[in-house]
Order: structure tokens, then C-alpha cells, then sequence
């Protein structure tokens, strides 16, 4: 048994197990602040042996981890997260890390769109990170020739310079990589495949993310507000396909979270749904009336990053119209909403396609290979 330290305190992980969180679904208890703290400190670590980690892990998932354990981890993993924060101020788009194995990644198409309409937008990711393993921003990157394995001060650069810029996780936050053969050893998602999406290193004010229920997404903006390190001013999280950032077509549930008082323009508004003592927006969209009027299997691919990147580059060429097109224009609108760019969704829609139209999405595009 891991013993306690001066470093630590007096919870190592299989104490956490037998007298807290490992005594079932039903039964167990949450962690205090502090008795999460610990335990991710050990973790980044490598202090707990292979087989209490992974039961520690485990225990979480089965539990549920709350805003208040995952801000204590969010916290912990903030303090070896090396930051590169651009002059600007982007939007932190946090994508699941292990990726989409169906349907194509339009984010990084929708990220350029929306820089050359003049909001500037983040994306991170991994490479081939546990579970799924799967094609992310980085492999959509790397066919379409964009430098990806940099440090944070050139993917700040980056930003500043083009307006999108890519963060590689093994450069901003090494200590999170270095689970990665633990994790592939689980076989299951464990919470810091959710942990990792909110690392946001460009120091961004605004955060986009997706989830598949809406309880997920208040559980995520509680998390920011218990956070003491992943300070955002603004939160927007929509219904994603494959629980990435890429909107799912068909009536679609966003939520939105102001640190300041809300606007009141949401469309379709199913009123406030309460998370913690603040407000969270809750509306729907239907995609149809935003121009995507079609089902996810029209997105499919079989080549996931192959084919997102040659969609990306005919999309923002102006080469391709239809299906994909109309989904990279929505989702540019929703990275242009997000920062609060333009006041509706049908503004935005109308911008993004402004900017496919003139060339300056393709001028972004050229410059991301260029830099």
C-alpha cells in the first residue's frame, strides 16, 4: 500500500477506494475537494501501482465523477499545463481526444472558416489517444500539410498569424500524455478523457464543446465554475456527432453559460436549466432551417482523416456545395456565436459563407501550410 507523505497528505488511492469512492454505485461517496486534489497529484505523479490506479479509475466512472472532483483534477492538471496564449483571444474548441471513426471532422474547415470571418479559434488534440484511438483535429492536420507537433508559443503564433491555431498535447501537457499506456490499458474511458478537453492552453475566454445529454454539458459548465485555474467567461456546448464538435443534424440541443448575465435571444428558448447556483441556456436548433437539412450518414467517411481533409480543402476552395459544405458553414457560425462575434446563428450562417465565398478561407488555409 502507497504510504502517506509530507508531499500528499493521508489518502493514497487504495484508502480512497475501500473507504470512499470503490464500495459500488450505489453506495459510494464522492470525494472532498481536497481528497481529489491528492489523488490526482499522485496519479501525474506515477505514484499508485498499476492495479489501484486502474480500480481507482473504474470506481470514478462508476460513481460519476462531480463538478467539484473534476475541477480538483482540472486544477492539479493545470499546474504542469504549459500555456502559449496568443494576442488574441480565441475560441477553445475541446473535441473529445480519441477522436471520430465514422463521420468526417469538419472542425478544422469550420475553425478556418470562422477565423477568415475574423474570429479567431483553438483546436487540441492527441495522437491516437485511448480509448478509441481514433482520427482527430491533429490527422485532419496532418494530410492537409499543417505543421501540428509544435510548442505552445508556436501554436500562439500560429494563431496571431493565421487566426487558427492547432495546441499538440504531448508539448502543452506532458504529464497527461505520459498515462497514455495506462489508459490504453483500461480499455475504457476513464475522467481524464474528459479532463484533457478542458486544459484549454491559449488561455481563452470562450469554450465550445459537444455532448450526447444535456446533463453532461451542465455537469461540464459546473466544472468551470468550481475551477480554479480554467477561468472562462463563456460556454457553449451543442449535441455533437460521435461526441465531437461537429454538430449533429436534426433537432439539436445547445447550451449556453454566461459568467456574466446572459442575452436573451436564444432561439427556440426551452428556458434556464439550473446548474449549481447560475443559469445555464438551454434551446434547441433545427439544423434543417440553418441549411443542413439532411441526417448523419450523410457525413459518413470511411477514410476518416483522408477524406475530412480533402472535403476541408474543396469546401474552403469553393470546389464542393452541398451536404458538407452546408455542415462546415453551421459549425463556423456556432465558433462565431460562441465568441459572441455576430448576435444570431443566421448572422454568423450568413459571415461564414461570406468568407468561403470571397477567398478568404482558402487565404487562411494557405497560410496555416505556409507557417
Amino acid at each position: 500500500m502507497a504510504k502517506a507523505t509530507e508531499r500528499y497528505g493521508e489518502w493514497p488511492l487504495k484508502r480512497l477506494m475501500t473507504e470512499v469512492v470503490g464500495s459500488g454505485h450505489k453506495s459510494a461517496d464522492d470525494m472532498t475537494r481536497e481528497q481529489a486534489t491528492e489523488a490526482m497529484r499522485r496519479i501525474l505523479d506515477g505514484e499508485p501501482d498499476h492495479t489501484t490506479l486502474g480500480a481507482f479509475w473504474l470506481a470514478n466512472r462508476w460513481k460519476r465523477n462531480t463538478p467539484e472532483e473534476l475541477a480538483a483534477y482540472v486544477d492539479v492538471m493545470a499546474e504542469s499545463v504549459e500555456t502559449g496564449v496568443p494576442e488574441v483571444d480565441p475560441v477553445d474548441c475541446g473535441a473529445n481526444y480519441d477522436g471520430k471513426g465514422r463521420t468526417a471532422i469538419l472542425g478544422v474547415a469550420a475553425g478556418v472558416v470562422a477565423a477568415a470571418a475574423g474570429t479567431p479559434v483553438v483546436a487540441h488534440s492527441g495522437d491516437r489517444v485511448p480509448t478509441q484511438k481514433q482520427d482527430a483535429y491533429k490527422h485532419v492536420l496532418d494530410e492537409l500539410g499543417v505543421r501540428t507537433e509544435i510548442d505552445p508559443a508556436e501554436s500562439a503564433e500560429m494563431v496571431d498569424e493565421t487566426g487558427f491555431g492547432f495546441y499538440y498535447q504531448p508539448r502543452f501537457n506532458p504529464a497527461i500524455h505520459a498515462l497514455h499506456d495506462r489508459r490504453d490499458q483500461m480499455g475504457v474511458r476513464t475522467f481524464v478523457n474528459t479532463i484533457e478537453t478542458l486544459a484549454n492552453p491559449a488561455g481563452a475566454s470562450v469554450h465550445l464543446g459537444s455532448f450526447y445529454h444535456l446533463p453532461y454539458a451542465k455537469r461540464i459548465i459546473s466544472t468551470f465554475r468550481a475551477s480554479e485555474t480554467a477561468v472562462v467567461d463563456r460556454v457553449i456546448m451543442f449535441q455533437g456527432m460521435e461526441g465531437y464538435d461537429d454538430i449533429r443534424p436534426g433537432d439539436t440541443k445547445v447550451a449556453e453559460w454566461n459568467r456574466r448575465e446572459p442575452r436573451s435571444r436564444a432561439p427556440q428558448d426551452d428556458g434556464p436549466a439550473d446548474a449549481g447556483d447560475e443559469e445555464v441556456e438551454a434551446f434547441d436548433i433545427r439544423t434543417p432551417e440553418y441549411g443542413m437539412d439532411f441526417e448523419s450518414e450523410d457525413l459518413g467517411v470511411e477514410d476518416v482523416a483522408g477524406e475530412s481533409a480533402e472535403i476541408t480543402e474543396a469546401v474552403l476552395t469553393g470546389e464542393r456545395d452541398g451536404d458538407f459544405a452546408d455542415a462546415v458553414a453551421l459549425n463556423a457560425a456556432f465558433r462565431i456565436y460562441a465568441r459572441e462575434d455576430c448576435e444570431t446563428l443566421d448572422e454568423g450562417l450568413e459571415t461564414a459563407r461570406a468568407a468561403i465565398e470571397d477567398g478568404s478561407a482558402a487565404a487562411v488555409l494557405e497560410e496555416l501550410r505556409a507557417f
